[in-house]
């Protein structure tokens, strides 16, 4: 038979609500402090809001799931969690010695299907390769940012 459920505050998701309002507040405050602006359309510091307060949205939602009575957090996948944190540190490692965006967020995305229990790792590779390309032509020639450059990059 399994335990009731307690009826008080489930404290984890609780502490991480309160994360994402920290995060979100430094978000805020990095973007009142940028000092260039968007002559036209949205700027740097607009998407910087945008961002703040979806962080601060999820941080309500996170208050709001630990009052809820009944929460029954199951069991942390540890090695899941080995798998997104090799994620990024591939994501910055390939940046960081001049791979690029594209075989970093490739490896991104393939390591991260693998944390959610996806096998298939050369396919994960093709399709992670192939949304990168996409989102690096996207941001690079139409909407002229620059990204990280590596390799594959300086093709384009």
């Amino acid at each position: 038979m399994p335990l009731p459920a307690s009826s008080g505050i489930h404290r984890p998701t609780l502490y991480i609500g309160l994360g994402l309002f920290a995060l979100a507040a430094v978000t805020w405050f990095d973007a009142r402090s940028m000092s260039i602006r968007a002559t036209y359309g949205m700027g740097a510091d607009a998407a910087s809001y945008f961002v703040a307060a979806f962080i601060a949205a999820l941080g309500v939602g996170h208050v709001f799931a630990a009052m809820k009575p009944g929460i029954d957090a199951g069991e942390t996948d540890w090695g899941a969690v080995m798998w997104i944190a090799l994620a990024m540190g591939g994501l910055v490692g390939s940046i960081w010695i001049g791979l690029g965006f594209i075989l970093g967020s490739t490896l991104l995305f393939a390591l991260t299907a693998r944390a959610f229990g996806r096998r298939a790792l050369p396919f994960d590779l093709a399709i992670g390769f192939g949304l990168s390309l996409m989102i690096f032509l996207l941001f690079n020639k139409l909407l002229k940012l620059s990204l990280p450059s590596g390799p594959l990059e300086r093709l384009f």
